[in-house]
């Protein structure tokens, strides 16, 4: 009740510094472009556009109520914590705008004011790709049902090295990919060995959904394409796979999806590798009717290296997700609070500046679930919950992107370095 009161009394400051007689086209549209259009336009992920005021009008009082709780545009970063380069939160001032807008009747105003329209791109966000490996066929998805995880094996044909500066996994059907995830199957690796290329497979329980293969890039609600700055880049070695573990979901109408993925090379050789990694566990159970029941898991930086964002995942019950590190000297900081986690948005918070972690950093996060009946996306809150990939059960785990040096193998950031013996030193009786 306290933060709708602040917010309301917020926008009621604000409102003294809108104009008077608020119209679509000269004030509300500027707003749109800078805050909404990224999602809300043809052919991405929100459900309806806001382009035109045709398109827009019919919405006007449920985009008053959205930002003036903010929950649009979707940021649910802590202000109190972290600097983030991809914040999406309006100004009082924007908020005020749409408000007095839909309170004064929406009215349109003249076309003359409107600002040129933006030249979105279409289809692939990272532009033209150099490359793009898609699923050779469509899988088909039923009405109803439980869809196990596909992993579908796509070679590259690649003959060289190379890096790759951008990367997008565009789904072929938005209604029913849940998420994509492309990882990285170097020659000469055993996971998937008995699949197919180009054909759905699906693993034996207990295999190893990917975790120990590197992660190029994802897709699930609210995530953007992986696009990484001059001087760094991801790593995808000559003769490599790409494996796709796609995650459909049945919504009571059957269809078709062929996904693919969009790779832009890197014009010179990085600096810096990145890598995709999780601080995660699977060892937990979430009592029945628990409201705020928390699961921690921690890793150990054993190298110097640079956080560049992170990235919270849970499912269904997840309420809130806390990122810390503790440092070599016992300092700890809070890198990410995002106290109101949502499902239906999985968003990369990414550092306003690289994050340095000097070697021997301790990255803590600990992720909340509400399993009580109050949590109006509970699917059953009289059940135990344990980790598994369906959306009804649950997972916890702290994504992060990081850049190490070129040169350094990728495990050398996270297993320690074996001790020298007395044997191998020279020592001994």
């Amino acid at each position: 009740m306290r933060s709708l009161l602040l917010i309301g009394f917020t926008v009621a400051a604000s409102a003294a510094t809108t104009p008077a007689n608020v119209t679509f086209h000269k004030d509300v549209l500027p707003v749109l472009q800078k805050n909404c259009q990224s999602c809300h336009r043809p052919g991405e992920a929100a459900p309806m556009s806001f382009e035109t005021y045709q398109q827009t009008r019919p919405w006007a009082k449920a985009i008053k109520q959205a930002v003036a709780a903010r929950t649009m545009p979707p940021w649910f970063a802590d202000p109190a914590h972290g600097k983030w380069a991809n914040d999406r939160t309006m100004t009082p001032d924007e908020i005020a705008v749409l408000v007095n807008w839909a309170d004064t009747g929406a009215r349109e105003g003249s076309a003359k004011d409107a600002p040129p329209p933006i030249k979105w791109t279409t289809g692939w966000g990272i532009g033209k790709p150099d490359l793009v490996v898609e699923m050779p066929q469509e899988y088909s998805v039923p009405s109803d049902g439980t869809v196990d995880y596909q992993y579908v094996v796509l070679p590259t044909g690649l003959t060289e090295d190379r890096w790759v500066q951008m990367a997008e996994a565009r789904p072929g059907n938005r209604a029913i990919v849940h998420h994509i995830i492309a990882f990285v199957r170097e020659p000469g690796s055993k996971w998937l060995a008995d699949a197919k290329p180009g054909i759905p497979y699906v693993p034996k329980k207990g295999g190893d959904g990917g975790g120990s293969n590197e992660f190029l890039v994802g897709f699930a609600p609210g995530s953007p394409p992986e696009v990484l700055k001059p001087g760094r880049a991801k790593f995808l070695k000559a003769g490599s796979d790409l494996v796709l573990q796609m995650h459909y979901t049945a919504n009571g109408q059957a269809g078709k999806d062929r996904s693919s993925i969009g790779l832009v090379f890197a014009k010179q050789a990085p600096q810096q590798r990145v890598i995709t990694s999780p601080v995660t566990t699977s060892k937990f159970a979430i009592p029945p009717g628990a409201g705020s029941y928390p699961v921690t898991a921690s890793l150990t930086l054993q190298e110097d290296s640079d956080f560049i964002s992170l990235l919270p995942h849970m499912h269904l019950r997840g309420k809130s997700f806390l990122y810390k590190a503790i440092y070599p000297s016992g300092e700890t900081e809070v890198l990410l609070n995002v106290p109101n986690y949502r499902f239906d948005w999985q968003l990369w918070y990414e550092f306003a500046q690289p994050k340095r972690m000097p070697k021997g950093t301790r990255i803590e996060v600990t992720g909340t679930f509400d399993n009580s009946p109050n949590n109006r996306f509970n699917p059953d809150p009289t059940k135990e919950v344990k980790w598994g990939e369906q959306s009804w059960e649950e997972m916890m785990m702290g994504f992060f992107d990081v850049a190490i040096d070129v040169n350094m193998k990728p495990m050398d950031l996270f297993r320690p370095k074996k001790k020298p013996t007395q044997a191998n030193t020279g020592g001994g009786l």
